[in-house]
């Protein structure tokens, strides 16, 4: 009697009556969306000394997209970097936001450690309720302590546990250059990352749109709610210096220097700028913007082969219903070229001579050598764009209508 009478509520606990229907309860976990996936920054750059003289500790320029080096300088030289630290605690929070853990209206209360944050501030008071999206302008626009924290503690619990998911973003990112030890930035001992490893966490974050909704504020009130408003306004002077500019991050304290991660697109080229240890707030930003002009002059993306793209000719097939088949590109490729050394890209097809039937459609029949100045760079599928079927023999042939013919 006693497992019927739990049989049954658990039956009634499946079918909820709404409207006088029976409406059905689904059991399945929401999928978490993954991390967005990015191809790794390239290990070698294209120049092999950079053709600028920025006069700072470090830099590096890459193309957002493919991730591609232009040239570099002591970018795996791990130092301090300040407020350019936040990038991965923005990063953290807009994967919240995709994987539905925070939602831009949610709203936070600020603890007595958030508001008592030092440095660059946003002047939270304790208590004061403000929401994600709101936190997460002010660290972007206004590189706020303060909302750093606040946010650190929404999303983890406290300060301390965000820094440790910090870290292990950072490995999973292959940042082998990089340790944190708080989530603003602050002078630390043992926090510390590099060029290379800032570019990889910027495009990260570049890759999300959301960043962009808050990164081109350039001045805006916050208000506190109790009758205090506070001008935020956009440290990221790039914005309004370098046309195209549209996000970044910047930081600056004693030990770091003046640092900057700067991102500009121009038609269908994003590139990411990284200084780090300039000895002014100016000098930053205009080695930034030189690095980000040079780049826009002298490269842009050459769209080398597209998913689809029929191949020239047709590959004959043996023992099939027909005598060839169509061939495309399985794979994509863009690269970033100097400007006028197209030509200079050549693709090879690597094909067998024949293929025997039966052949399905979209299987693999070889490959297109990209060749760059006669040095192979990559390889594309070659896929069959139709099926071929296999002859039948002509016994079978017979058979087949002889039962045709008598049914």
């Amino acid at each position: 009697m006693r497992k019927t009478i739990l049989v049954l509520l658990c039956l009634l606990l499946l079918c909820v009556p709404v409207s006088g229907r029976c409406q059905e309860v689904d059991l399945a976990p929401t999928p978490t969306p993954a991390p967005i996936a990015l191809t790794p920054l390239s290990d070698a750059p294209l120049l092999e000394n950079p053709p600028l003289h920025p006069a700072c500790a470090a830099v590096l320029l890459a193309e957002a997209d493919s991730g591609q080096v232009i040239f570099q300088m002591n970018a795996d030289v791990p130092r301090p970097v300040a407020s350019v630290t936040k990038l991965m605690t923005i990063l953290l929070a807009l994967e919240a936001l995709d994987a539905g853990r925070l939602s831009p209206q949610e709203v936070v209360t600020v603890s007595e450690a958030a508001a008592g944050m030092g440095g660059s501030q946003v002047l939270l008071d304790v208590n004061e309720r403000q929401s994600v999206d709101t936190l997460l302008k002010c660290m972007i626009v206004g590189s706020a302590n303060d909302a750093a924290v606040a946010l650190a503690e929404a999303m983890y619990g406290s300060e301390a546990l965000c820094v440790e998911a910090m870290n292990r973003r950072a490995g999973a990112l292959g940042m082998t250059g990089t340790h944190f030890e708080n989530c603003t930035g602050l002078p630390a001992d043992g926090q510390h990352t590099t060029a290379r490893d800032v570019a990889v966490m910027s495009r990260q974050v570049f890759a999300h749109p959301h960043y962009f909704d808050l990164s081109a504020v350039w001045m805006e009130d916050i208000d506190h709610g109790d009758g205090r408003v506070t001008q935020l306004v956009n440290t990221n002077k790039l914005l309004k210096l370098c046309d195209g500019c549209d996000g970044g991050k910047t930081g600056s304290t004693n030990e770091a220097g003046y640092c900057v991660s700067a991102t500009a697109k121009r038609g269908d080229m994003r590139l990411v700028a990284v200084v780090l240890g300039a000895d002014s707030g100016k000098q930053r930003f205009a080695i930034a913007r030189e690095m980000l002009e040079y780049g826009f002059a002298n490269y842009r993306r050459y769209p080398v082969a597209v998913r689809g793209t029929k191949v020239k000719g047709r590959l004959p097939v043996t023992g099939g219903t027909a005598d060839g088949v169509a061939l495309v590109l399985d794979g994509e490729l863009t690269l970033l070229v100097n400007r006028g050394d197209e030509q200079r890209v050549t693709l090879q097809p690597d094909l067998p001579e024949s293929l025997p039937a039966p052949v399905e459609a979209g299987q693999n029949v070889g490959h297109v050598r990209i060749l760059a100045d006669g040095r192979e760079i990559a390889q594309i599928p070659v896929a069959a764009a139709e099926a071929v079927a296999a002859k039948t023999a002509l016994w079978r042939r017979i058979l087949q209508r002889w039962v045709a013919t008598e049914g």
